[in-house]
């Protein structure tokens, strides 16, 4: 007996695909937004930059081959290894050419050759969840490279459009916490050169440990052909995306910068990191139009954080290499003087809350999600006006501001950690599956 095609699928499937294409049509906006913007004073904006690396020598390799990898998980071993060989041979031919014309030299114009061929034959050779699959693939590996291009626009026009910097009033507030960069900031001088080496290291090649984690958490995605719930690189670019627009609001370039040596003659003084700055009302201070006003809150932490959070329920292996970026990258931030301390409290907020509202997305919202990412923006929005209308107070209270500031940013952590426990107690929703066809019944022998 026949049965009639149940028309369920297809409705549960038009909100999702009303949603992609929203996100799409406002990442696609928001780019061009911050293109105008950038030409506005005569640079390149993120799409040109993006499209230059086509041809021209690209910025950064590894970034381009970081985001070709997340790109291939939709494919199977055979397809990574024809598109891992198709870009090195693209590469070496452009290599070749660069050095017979003289031109500045470096690789990657292969790994994003082979990405926007995956979206082609997407788009020409696939139908259906096949061609979805790999769109989505190849989304993924340029917007790693996107949000990186968008990040730099970003830093330059927060370097272009606030002329004066907020830094007294944050180095005035972290007395609260016992003004962690001057200490940090002698440590990691005393550890010369071994210490300062190492933290360089971890602290320039965190996309490319997000992009390692990613990589761990979508390795099935090939064989169940679809991508899991939650993943690290969504919340990794979101946060990428939001961060820089609190710069906009409380620009400050750190203690390096406004108090030591690297500020030039911007600098209050070159004190940092053997002396503390002697503060009275704090009030704006002006500074070049170069160095980027992003330090509140520290985007560094708040990916630290993700990583170290997204490796919870990984190998043991996956779980030591989280926690040591974190701990590497929260010493890195303060001991070369790129951040005060209350900078980090804020991206710890800052950090769980995207990634609350990123897991309800997978999870579903309900009133704990709600409550949950509420919670994390008004701690997020008190601590920012603290910092800003307070700091006098707390650097006269550090014993009673310094613990009250670690109890908010543990509040955040404590409702993080037991709401997603409660989450995880639920079973999840089953992944749609496209209905098969019945198979015919074997003819008995």
């Amino acid at each position: 007996m026949k049965t009639k095609p149940s028309r369920i699928p297809a409705r549960a499937r038009r909100p999702r695909a009303i949603l992609w294409a929203a996100a799409g049509v406002a990442t696609l906006g928001f780019l061009v937004a911050l293109e105008c913007v950038a030409r506005g004073y005569g640079l390149p904006g993120p799409i040109t930059h993006h499209a230059r690396e086509v041809v021209f020598a690209p910025d950064s390799g590894p970034l381009l081959y970081a985001g070709l990898a997340l790109s291939m998980v939709v494919l199977t071993w055979r397809q990574r290894l024809v598109a891992a060989g198709a870009a090195i041979g693209i590469d070496v031919a452009f290599f070749l050419v660069r050095w017979a014309a003289g031109a500045e030299m470096n690789f990657g114009n292969g790994a994003l050759w082979v990405v926007l061929g995956i979206a082609v034959v997407a788009v020409t050779r696939r139908t259906g969840a096949e061609r979805l699959l790999l769109l989505k693939g190849a989304g993924l590996g340029l917007l790693l490279v996107a949000g990186h291009k968008t990040g730099d626009t970003w830093l330059l026009i927060t370097s272009k459009t606030r002329p004066t910097v907020l830094d007294p009033y944050v180095a005035l507030a972290d007395h609260a916490l016992g003004d962690p960069s001057w200490l940090a900031g002698r440590i990691v001088e005393a550890t010369e050169p071994i210490g300062p080496f190492l933290l360089h290291l971890v602290y320039g090649q965190l996309p490319l440990a997000a992009a390692l984690v990613g990589l761990y958490q979508l390795r099935h995605v090939a064989v169940e052909r679809r991508f899991p719930a939650h993943h690290l690189v969504r919340t990794f670019l979101v946060i990428g995306l939001l961060g820089p627009a609190v710069y906009m609001v409380f620009p400050v370039v750190g203690p390096v910068y406004a108090y030591g040596a690297d500020g030039g003659a911007w600098a209050v003084g070159h004190l940092w990191p053997d002396t503390l700055p002697s503060i009275g009302a704090p009030q704006p201070i002006p500074f070049d139009g170069i160095t980027p006003r992003n330090c509140m809150p520290s985007l560094h932490t708040a990916w630290a954080v993700t990583l170290f959070v997204h490796t919870r329920k990984g190998s043991r292996a996956m779980r030591w290499a989280g926690t040591f970026w974190l701990v590497a990258t929260l010493s890195a931030t303060l001991g070369f003087g790129y951040h005060y301390g209350v900078d980090l409290v804020a991206g710890v907020v800052f950090a769980l809350t995207v990634e609350a509202a990123m897991r309800s997305l997978a999870h579903g919202w309900d009133r704990s999600a709600t409550w949950l990412v509420a919670h994390g923006t008004v701690v997020f929005t008190v601590l920012l006006v603290a910092y800003r209308r307070l700091p006098q107070e707390m650097a006269a209270y550090p014993w009673a501001y310094g613990p009250l500031l670690l109890l908010a940013m543990a509040s955040v952590v404590h409702g993080y950690l037991r709401t997603t426990a409660r989450w995880g107690t639920t079973a999840a929703p089953e992944p749609h599956r496209e209905p098969q066809p019945p198979q015919p019944r074997p003819e008995p022998v």
